[in-house]
């Protein structure tokens, strides 16, 4: 399968160059010249809500208001795993023109990438697409429906937004942006894309706790499964790592028995985050994600702790030497149009 022959691909690099995965087009002497160890080193997380964990508890304090910033979100949980000092600049509802500039009150979160940087990861540009933020209307859409069969009036909801090939062109070249970015501040930063994690069970499983028609959960797939594919592009053509938290997520959606995601069930009080946003199992399994790859890869882990690979979702074993090693996350994740 597509997304198994990339993942195997990321795989075959790493054992070539182990220091830095997926290194296409970089140049040998500067993957030797970056540390195996990442304790005390600057990491800078860029993102929107799936890295930020808007409501999810406790609150992260001194971050901008707007960016729902968690103390559970996984860069936080990452940097206590290497020992990093962190900057995180995850943001809800930011979309790569956030990442390359300013936001109103928030700078630009690649401004926050300098010479002394190691490590950074990104989980952006869903919202340019209206990945998330169609989950609510569509939410609004299915509810609304219910409604209007009791005989009452419903409220108005946004329509579910189905992106232009312009709008994928353009998200695929500010992700290739802010990689270069990156790479011209800080050449020897290990670059790691996290892709959006799974918020929808495969078609003809959906539950009460993702209420939205199938018509509307088809448009969401196809956007996800598009923005992972050209995050995978991206990673490759640039010599960044992906973590594949997209595969690793699968057998985890709000449908299934140890969720990663918080759908959005009738009567949810939002004391473990915002709907359709990762609950904190998920936040630590994004974390244990890239720590294994980033462990893979030949960075010792701050602490003696052996890495564990995520399981392999159960619809696509493995099937060879190199897929076995892989966690159903290998190559990150939704975004976020939080609202």
């Amino acid at each position: 399968m597509k997304r198994i022959a990339v993942a195997a691909a990321l795989s075959a690099a790493a054992s070539i160059l182990p220091l830095t995965p997926a290194m296409a087009g970089t140049d040998k002497a500067q993957a030797e010249a970056v540390e195996d160890t990442l304790e005390g080193a600057q990491y800078v997380a860029m993102g929107s809500s799936y890295a930020a964990g808007p409501l999810l508890p406790p609150a992260k304090p001194g971050a901008p208001a707007r960016c729902g910033q968690s103390l559970n979100n996984y860069p936080t949980l990452l940097a206590e795993r290497f020992g990093m000092v962190l900057i995180d600049r995850s943001c809800s509802g930011a979309k790569t023109d956030h990442v390359l500039g300013p936001w109103n009150e928030v700078p630009a979160q690649v401004a926050s990438v300098t010479p002394e940087t190691r490590l950074v990861t990104i989980t952006i540009g869903g919202n340019d697409l209206s990945y998330v933020g169609n989950l609510f209307s569509a939410t609004c859409a299915f509810n609304a429906k219910a409604v209007a069969l009791s005989g009452a009036k419903p409220k108005s909801c946004a329509p579910v937004r189905i992106p232009t090939e312009a709008d994928y062109a353009r998200d695929e070249a500010q992700l290739n942006a802010i990689v270069q970015r990156i790479r011209d501040v800080a050449p020897q930063a290990r670059v790691v894309f996290v892709q959006y994690l799974s918020p929808l069970p495969p078609a003809g499983s959906l539950c009460a706790a993702t209420p939205v028609s199938e018509e509307h959960a088809a448009i969401i797939r196809a956007i996800g499964q598009r923005l992972a594919e050209m995050t995978d592009r991206v990673a490759i053509a640039n010599g960044a790592l992906v973590v594949e938290m997209n595969l690793a997520s699968a057998n985890h959606t709000p449908c299934d028995p140890e969720p990663w995601m918080i759908g959005a069930p009738q009567g949810y009080d939002g004391k473990q985050g915002l709907q359709w946003h990762l609950n904190k199992a998920g936040m630590q399994a994004a974390a244990d994600g890239i720590a294994y790859w980033l462990i893979e890869a030949g960075v010792k882990p701050g602490e003696a702790v052996e890495p564990v690979a995520p399981e392999a979702p159960s619809d696509q074993p493995a099937t060879t030497e190199e897929d076995a090693a892989l966690p159903a996350a290998t190559t990150v994740t939704p975004e976020d149009g939080a609202p």
